[in-house]
């Protein structure tokens, strides 16, 4: 089941450590066979309001994506972001290609 890296940041400020991050961000991926879906803007809101930019990197599982937010390869740059860049980070397994959310809405009946 594929897994997600999932950003969304807020008050970005253009800092030569962001630059860094960027240039290094993915060799960190690498081992763990993610790869960036969704880099920042533009974002075109349809309903509410998302103030920020958002980041989603898929990864083949759940257990890759945990490895990689815990590497020391990663953890080694994180600050050049969070330094810089306020946000909120999760990771999230994803569905399979069978999923039907009415299944889903027979369950929470259910309860």
């Amino acid at each position: 089941m594929p897994a997600y890296g999932f950003a969304h940041l807020r008050d970005r400020r253009h800092h030569p450590d962001i630059l860094e991050y960027l240039e290094r961000i993915q060799d960190t991926l690498d081992p763990f066979h993610g790869r960036f879906l969704i880099h920042g803007p533009p974002t075109e809101v349809v309903e509410g309001s998302w103030p920020g930019s958002m980041v989603l990197i898929e990864f083949p599982g759940l257990a890759e994506a945990r490895a990689w937010y815990a590497s020391p390869a990663y953890q080694e740059i994180l600050r050049l972001r969070t330094d810089h860049i306020d946000g909120d980070v999760v990771l999230v397994e994803g569905v399979g290609s069978e999923y039907d959310p009415r299944e889903r809405a027979e369950k929470l009946r259910g309860f």
